[in-house]
């Protein structure tokens, strides 16, 4: 009996210790869940920044402090360059508990099929530069098993995303070479429709993918190339979900039901994501992220447009209009709360396990009010936790959920090893 007496009193007392215990702040969960499963980001424009800026050329570069590069060309408005931060640094990375990204391989999609393919071969190689100047604290990876050994590490786990089809110059032999060079995956289009696979933002020609597009797919299935329909239309993105094996990615993209961009991840199409097992890496740009950026973008462009037409010939009068339209409406302010509502939608629609963060940052996310860089993931991993969201949901979104989506890519891959590679002619 007395033994008895013992142990209900024990059981007592620690029940009335766990009541006791103070709940957890959202910082402090925040705080756990990135201690336990680092920022991934599955879009970062930092080669885009290096060929602007540099044209490639590194000498001088110092990745630890990229807050005093001068701007390219764009920006300079005399002999004397401006400097125009970057967003993007090891030291800002340290600070946003950041260590795996995909590193976006962008070229223009206004370039030819052979000037594509020298400028991304070019984009690889500066990113690969910057890595091996850095061994203490990147390390280049092609596979989830050395992300994790990079986490071990203390390192950045360092991958390759090639942003545009038109990077392949129409040929998969072209495709297969990136994937030997490094390249984890590749975003179908960028802002133009490719010969093969129509765009958000341009006048649709195929009505998604044309038979070599689902060809494509198809390959970067069997090499273990991560299918990216960021940027590309909805039927594009319907029809690849459609052929594709393995599950997809959007590595910077939004929800359509809260901000209406034709660029924007419809319910539909995210309906399918989830059959899919892929995932949406949410963007931070603010002209995708805001319904009333977006509105206001339109109405601007259309200000615009009637200026020049009225004053053809007084190109002054028609910049002063629009200089007194923008004074009279002023630009909508993105903040952390669209990112929010974005992820929110998200989780609602089609569950936890199918969110991700894909920022855009040196790549045109810049004026988003509480996410100004590298350093700021915290704040929105805080301001979730003050939503509701558990530890383990955060390190879904972190990093888990790219890291269970390229598993299974590569799980894919391997089943298909011995599949034949899939020939397209070649052209000249």
């Amino acid at each position: 009996m007395r033994h008895a007496i013992s142990g209900a009193l024990a059981f007592l007392l620690s029940t009335s210790s766990l009541l006791a215990a103070p709940a957890q702040t959202p910082e402090q969960i925040a705080a756990a869940a990135l201690k336990e499963a680092p920022v991934w980001d599955g879009h970062i424009d930092v080669p885009e920044q290096l060929r602007d800026r540099r044209h490639n050329v590194l000498k001088g570069f110092d990745f630890h402090d990229t807050t005093r590069e001068p701007g390219d060309d764009k920006w300079n408005t005399d002999a004397k360059p401006k400097i125009v931060p970057m967003q993007t640094d090891l030291t800002r990375m340290k600070q946003g508990h950041l260590q795996a990204v995909f590193w976006s391989v962008y070229v223009s999609a206004a370039l030819n099929d052979q000037q594509a393919v020298q400028a991304t071969l070019e984009q690889v190689d500066v990113m690969k530069r910057i890595i091996a100047a850095n061994p203490a604290e990147m390390q280049l990876c092609v596979d989830a098993a050395c992300v994790e050994k990079a986490w071990k590490a203390g390192k950045v786990a360092s991958l390759l995303g090639a942003e545009g089809g038109h990077s392949i110059g129409g040929s998969l032999a072209v495709l297969r070479t990136l994937h030997e060079i490094g390249v984890r995956y590749m975003t179908l289009t960028h802002f133009k429709t490719t010969p093969w696979a129509d765009s958000g933002t341009d006048a649709p020609q195929h009505n998604g993918l044309t038979p070599f597009g689902k060809d494509v797919v198809r390959e970067m299935n069997r090499l273990g190339i991560l299918v990216d329909l960021s940027h590309v239309s909805q039927k594009t993105m319907l029809d690849a979900l459609e052929v594709s094996g393995a599950p997809v990615i959007f590595s910077h993209s939004n929800a359509q039901a809260i901000s209406g961009h034709p660029r924007n991840v419809s319910d539909e199409v995210l309906d399918k994501v989830k059959a899919n097992g892929g995932v949406v890496a949410v963007n931070f740009f603010p002209g995708y992220i805001s319904p009333g950026q977006y509105a206001w973008n339109a109405q601007r462009a259309g200000v615009m447009a009637q200026q020049k037409a009225l004053h053809p010939d007084r190109p002054d009068v028609a910049a002063a209009a629009l200089a007194d339209w923008e004074k009279a409406n002023p630009k909508p302010v993105a903040t952390l709360a669209d990112v929010v509502a974005h992820i929110d939608h998200i989780k609602q629609r089609i569950g936890i396990d199918h969110i991700a963060l894909g920022s855009d940052f040196d790549g045109g996310s810049v004026g988003l009010q509480g996410l100004p860089d590298t350093s700021a993931y915290p704040a929105l991993f805080v301001e979730l936790a003050r939503k509701g969201y558990t530890k383990e949901d955060l390190k879904k979104i972190a990093s888990g959920n790219f890291l269970r989506v390229l598993k299974a890519a590569e799980v894919y891959a391997a089943a298909h090893k011995g599949d034949a590679a899939i020939e397209n002619p070649t052209v000249f």
